[in-house]
């Protein structure tokens, strides 16, 4: 009896320890559908929705860049695109053999579709060719009903109209590298392009807008069976440059097979109105890659043609120079616009015996003869009474020496030298010699040919440091507010008077045969030949012909002007490389320039502007 009613006590315990384990886990279970299907609904019921619409980015139209009359430079057109779907085809090899016997389609485009291919889903399209003309688009669509999985689809790309006419200034767009990859979903698009050289890159997040979105319905495959919606992006925004391209397309015929630059700027607001350099390159060739062949050509030509030329060249200035150096000693008062300085055809410094270009000599010459007939030994001596350090101080006024902020990528300084400089950078103390060399702009004096032309436009200015701009909207004033140049009038009109009489003197001038004759278009200039290697005496005797001598030994021929004389507007600086002299190389390039560029009226703004009397203002 007791056996029993233990018994029965004992499977008491038991079903109450059971009945309470399965009540725990009952309410567990209760417990946690409640979190699932109510306290955290709706985050699952966003997930479930998020797994069963994608959203896909819409990448914006790029923003246009046109010149100051509103010529396209860089626009955007409808290409058509060749693509793949694997699953659809009977087989991909097959498929592209196809393809291959109707375009051309090379070896290397088949294995990059290939590699695609293996990468990506069978339901992800695979670019085959990109940027297709009508007759292969017309080729394809023929016989789409014999390549399953084949489609034509249709795009925007970037397209520049003048080609190499202005690739220096447009830059070019090509694929984002991993360096540009921010987090920005927008660049991780296939096919995406960012600019990568010039105002392209400069306005980059201007020009590029922001994306668009695209509501699709997948299923578990991430197949896209429908869109659900669609929301355009907003495209980027116009840029509207200061460039004349009919006056940058005649400049750049004028340089011809010269390898070279010419800037021209409006000398009264800084307006870029052509910037050449030569040769250049194709920039439609980058949008969708070079070959390596065609990259490594570009890098390996020895006349540069990836390089910006009028900011990134730096050249000696040679007799462009000049009139830095007699303004500094005018200023400090150590020679007088009358004063005769003898050239016997030589300059003695110590030991050191400096050549005048005309080795019988120039005789006694004043300041403005010095100029007209570039006599190097008036300037030796004037360079050398003033110091260096003074007429890098006047140098600095004229824009030399430092990089003129223009709005394009890769812009060197340029260099004027001073004491200080030689014994930081150098570490050695200054020699009188090199201020001698200096003054007729060679030794350690560089600059680039468009920071000439900001030279040429303050000289013919004669009132602001006027800045060179690149970019302009209609809201830009016509006049942009400059710094003075704070440089004494009367010894401006001796150093103008000087570079009339080099152009427009014919007892003498350098320049006289390279003149405007078209009566109110005269220009006021100056020559220079900057040599690229010491002159011996013996090469000074050989007095080789220009075609004797190599190339890249051969000086580089240079000119400075303004023009006209009266209500002077345009400044034009010519670099050609390795030309020789110049009064015969660089002085007709300018010269033809000058004279088309106020043919053409290239100051015009499109948008209508009254620039009253400029330099009126107090400065």
């Amino acid at each position: 009896m007791r056996q029993d009613i233990d018994q029965r006590k004992q499977f008491t315990r038991r079903a109450l320890f059971l009945a309470g384990g399965q009540f725990l886990l009952v309410s567990g279970l209760v417990t946690r559908l409640y979190q699932l299907q109510v306290v955290d609904a709706s985050d699952y019921e966003v997930l479930a929705e998020e797994n069963r619409i994608n959203v896909r980015l819409l990448p914006p139209l790029r923003g246009l860049i046109v010149d100051r009359f509103g010529e396209g430079m860089a626009i955007n057109r409808r290409t058509y695109q060749l693509v793949l779907i694997s699953e659809q085809t009977d087989s991909v090899p097959e498929t592209l053999e196809r393809i291959a016997s109707l375009i051309s389609l090379s070896e290397r485009d088949v294995h990059d579709v290939l590699r695609e291919v293996s990468r990506r889903s069978d339901f992800v399209s695979v670019t085959v060719r990109e940027d297709l003309s009508w007759t292969d688009v017309t080729k394809i669509e023929v016989n789409l009903p014999a390549l399953p999985g084949v489609l034509i689809e249709t795009g925007q790309s970037r397209f520049y109209p003048y080609g190499e006419l202005a690739a220096h200034l447009t830059g070019y767009v090509s694929a984002v590298s991993e360096v540009e990859l921010t987090g920005e979903r927008l660049l991780e698009l296939p096919g995406f392009r960012t600019g990568k050289n010039g105002v392209e890159k400069v306005f980059e997040l201007d020009l590029r807008g922001s994306a668009g979105t695209r509501h699709v319905e997948v299923n578990a495959y991430g197949h896209e069976i429908r869109e659900l919606n669609r929301i355009e992006g907003d495209s980027g925004d116009d840029l509207r440059l200061t460039v004349d391209m009919g006056l940058q397309a005649f400049a750049a015929r004028r340089l011809g097979e010269e390898t070279g630059s010419v800037a021209v700027l409006d000398l009264l607001n800084g307006d870029v109105l052509a910037l050449v350099s030569t040769p250049s390159f194709d920039p439609n060739a980058f949008n969708y890659g070079l070959s390596s062949e065609v990259w490594q050509g570009l890098l390996n030509d020895p006349r540069t043609p990836l390089i910006n030329k009028p900011i990134a060249g730096q050249y000696p200035p040679g007799s462009t120079f000049k009139m830095i150096v007699a303004l500094a000693a005018l200023e400090h008062g150590v020679v007088t616009p009358d004063e005769d300085i003898y050239c016997p055809g030589f300059y003695e410094l110590g030991n050191h015996t400096f050549g005048c270009w005309r080795h019988w000599g120039h005789g006694h010459v004043d300041m403005v003869e010095a100029h007209k007939v570039s006599c190097d030994v008036y300037f030796y001596e004037i360079a050398h009474r003033v110091g260096v350090d003074n007429i890098a101080e006047m140098a600095s006024r004229f824009g030399l020496g430092m990089e003129t902020g223009i709005e394009l990528t890769g812009e060197e300084s340029g260099l004027i030298p001073t004491k200080a400089w030689k014994e930081a950078v150098l570490g050695e103390g200054w020699l009188g010699g090199e201020t001698v060399n200096a003054g007729i702009g060679q030794g350690h004096v560089l600059a680039t040919p468009l920071q000439l032309g900001v030279m040429a436009a303050r000289l013919g200015n004669g009132r602001v440091r006027v800045k060179p701009r690149l970019a302009r909207s209609a809201a830009s004033p016509a006049i942009p507010l400059f710094e003075p140049l704070r440089v004494n009038e009367e010894h401006l009109e001796v150093v103008r008077q000087g570079m009339y009489d080099v152009v427009n003197n014919p007892d003498g001038g350098t320049a006289f045969r390279a003149r405007i004759e078209d009566e109110g278009m005269e220009m006021a200039g100056k020559t220079g030949t900057a040599q690229v290697r010491r002159m011996t005496a013996a090469d000074r005797e050989a007095n080789r012909s220009l075609e004797e001598i190599p190339w890249n030994e051969r000086d580089h021929a240079l000119f400075v002007a303004y023009a006209p004389l009266q209500a002077s507007r345009y400044a034009c600086a010519v670099v050609v490389d390795h030309g020789g002299g110049g009064s015969t190389a660089a002085a007709p390039i300018a010269r033809d320039v000058l004279r088309e560029a106020q043919r053409r009226e290239s100051v015009r703004w499109p948008m209508g502007e009254d620039i009253g009397d400029p330099l009126g203002q107090d400065v």
